[in-house]
């Protein structure tokens, strides 16, 4: 039994000091640019142990400040991921329970579905699940989270997102967010994608580059090997026509 208590308390303290380790993380970022995201080395170790190099080639990013982002983008990526930026504590709880039913349903569906393709000898795909995290949610999670998708992730990536809000402005995570999200194979940040797509600086985006960019983030890598999806152009311009009603911060 003192065995069993043993682990329980170095199990809570360990829990307590991991808390602890994240809001001095958190904190640093009012005034220092992190240098890298949990996501990002989880994706540089992939690309390693498949044998390829992270030289500049395969590598691109580059911080560039708030001011140095086109309001254009900014907009787009509000429009497009988090309408209610400006005005939720960094998790909404609405878009969330909508997610979860819209999940629910299409697991039911792909169910049916799966039941008709296995009768025919054909292989079923798996249903296309879809979130309801803010922008917060997401830069907490990319900044110090593992990939799994877990009930424990989850609750600490919600916890993350609140430690966000209260350490960080509105701005400075909308920066550091803009500054690391992925945009495609290897290119990270809003420098590096508009580089890499449209070979200018993320200063000088337009509405329909922007508005792009926008809709490819959460599939960045789908959308960058199919740039001709009809998808990517028909939502472009939903975006685009969003755009003057997202508020900044």
């Amino acid at each position: 039994m003192k065995a069993v208590l043993r682990w329980l308390l170095c199990l809570l303290f360990a829990g307590f000091a991991l808390q602890v380790f994240f809001v001095g993380r958190i904190a640093l970022m009012a005034v220092v640019d992190p240098q890298s995201t949990a996501f990002q080395r989880s994706e540089a170790w992939r690309t390693a142990t498949e044998g390829r190099s992270n030289g500049e080639r395969d590598w691109r990013q580059r911080w560039v400040p708030y001011t140095q982002i086109a309001e254009n983008l900014k907009r787009a990526v509000i429009a497009s991921e988090d309408g209610e930026f400006i005005y939720h504590g960094g998790v909404e709880w609405e878009a969330i329970e909508r997610a979860r039913q819209r999940n629910a349903k299409a697991e039911q569906l792909a169910a049916r579905r799966a039941a008709q393709m296995r009768a025919r000898g054909k292989e079923p795909r798996p249903p296309q699940m879809r979130g309801g995290s803010t922008i917060t949610q997401q830069l907490a999670k990319n900044l110090l989270l593992s990939g799994e998708r877990t009930m424990l992730r989850k609750g600490q990536e919600l916890v993350l997102a609140t430690l966000l809000e209260i350490f960080l402005s509105k701005q400075r995570i909308l920066e550091i967010y803009l500054n690391s999200v992925e945009w495609g194979e290897g290119v990270f940040g809003a420098e590096a994608a508009s580089q890499h797509y449209f070979k200018k600086p993320a200063a000088r985006l337009n509405a329909s580059e922007a508005a792009r960019l926008a809709v490819m983030l959460p599939s960045p890598k789908a959308f960058e090997r199919r740039p001709g999806s009809p998808y990517l152009s028909n939502r472009t311009g939903t975006i685009v026509a969003r755009m003057p009603s997202a508020e900044l911060p």
